[in-house]
């Protein structure tokens, strides 16, 4: 039996995810036929690595977070079922915070106003594994989480 994340970014106007685990691999897509992502991951020794469509993820774990980047963005995430972090810089980056409780994870990318709640359900995947998925969605399918600062 193929053990799967899978779930949804925002609500009516929001994305599917849906990723198949096999052993540190984690690949599926986030969207649809035509407007989606390719999600391709894996857990190492040291952090996270992978892409999702053309850019690329790269984390590391230090100092009992994981930080790294995922495209043009920074991202810090700390915590395992309770998950918190940030994707970004400070003044334009979005907070993150996920609760994971049994195999349902639920969170918030950004305010209440203008970010994005997710609902993915694990299988037998950890919540930090969960919330890096929808990040990295997230990043790839929201023009605005992707879009770099940049000095004029």
């Amino acid at each position: 039996m193929e053990d799967l994340i899978q779930g949804r970014l925002g609500s009516a106007d929001g994305y599917d995810i849906r990723c198949a685990i096999d052993g540190d691999k984690i690949s599926g897509r986030a969207g649809g036929k035509l407007h989606g992502k390719d999600i391709e991951l894996e857990i190492t020794d040291r952090g996270v690595r992978g892409s999702v469509g053309t850019e690329s993820v790269n984390i590391e774990l230090q100092e009992g977070e994981l930080r790294g980047n995922v495209g043009s963005q920074k991202l810090v995430l700390r915590g395992v079922d309770r998950v918190t972090g940030f994707l970004g810089e400070p003044i334009v980056g979005w907070n993150i915070v996920a609760q994971q409780q049994g195999e349902a994870l639920s969170g918030q990318l950004g305010s209440t106003v203008l970010g994005r709640v997710f609902t993915l359900d694990l299988g037998s995947a950890p919540g930090w594994v969960g919330t890096l998925v929808a990040v990295v969605a997230f990043y790839a399918l929201e023009p605005r989480a992707s879009m770099s600062v940049r000095a004029s």
